[in-house]
C-alpha cells in the first residue's frame, strides 16, 4: 500500500485472514494484498497472521489480529449504496450469513460484529424529496423495516 490516501484498520480477535477472505468473496471489485506474519518474539505465536491487507471497491483495508481487547460497535459502519432490490438482497444475504444480525433501517452486523448499511440509492432520493408528505411516508416506511423492501417503500412514497 502506498503512503497516499486512507486505509481503514479493522481490529479482529484472531480472525483477520478469515474476515479478509470473506469480504473479498462478497465484493466483486476486490483483492487480497500482503499478509504479515508474527516473527520471533512478536505479539503472538511466530508465523501466525498479524495483518492482512485487502481492497473492496477501491477502499483499502487492513485486518489486524489485535486480540480480544476491542470489538466493533455501531458507532462506525460501512454504507453500501445499491442500484436495485437484487443488489440489496445480494449484499444483505451475504453479510448477514453465518451468524450476522439484522438491525433496523437497512443496518446489520456481520458475523464478525462489523456494522453495515445496505442502502438502495432510490431510498435516499425518496426520504429527501422536497415534498414533505412523500418524504415523510417513505421515512416512516423505512423506519419499520430491517432489510429495505424497495417495492414497499415505493408504495409508501406514492401514498398507496
Amino acid at each position: 500500500m502506498s503512503g497516499k490516501g486512507f486505509t481503514t484498520c479493522l481490529w479482529f480477535d484472531g480472525k483477520a485472514e478469515e474476515a479478509a477472505h470473506h469480504y473479498v468473496s462478497i465484493f466483486k471489485d476486490s483483492s487480497l494484498g500482503k499478509i504479515v506474519r508474527v516473527g520471533e518474539g512478536g505479539p503472538g505465536p511466530a508465523g501466525s497472521v498479524l495483518t492482512v491487507e485487502f481492497e473492496l471497491n477501491g477502499q483499502r483495508f487492513v485486518a489486524l489480529n489485535g486480540g480480544p481487547q476491542f470489538t466493533f460497535s455501531e458507532a462506525v459502519s460501512f454504507q453500501i449504496f445499491c442500484a436495485d432490490q437484487d443488489e440489496v438482497d445480494y449484499y444483505w444475504d451475504r453479510l448477514i450469513a453465518d451468524g450476522g444480525q439484522e438491525s433496523d433501517c437497512s443496518w446489520l452486523k456481520d458475523k464478525y460484529g462489523l456494522s453495515w448499511q445496505v442502502i438502495p440509492t432510490e431510498m435516499m432520493e425518496m426520504i429527501s424529496d422536497s415534498d414533505p408528505a412523500k418524504a415523510g411516508r417513505a421515512t416512516r416506511a423505512m423506519l419499520s423495516m430491517k432489510k429495505i423492501d424497495l417495492a414497499a417503500l415505493r408504495r409508501a412514497y406514492a401514498g398507496e
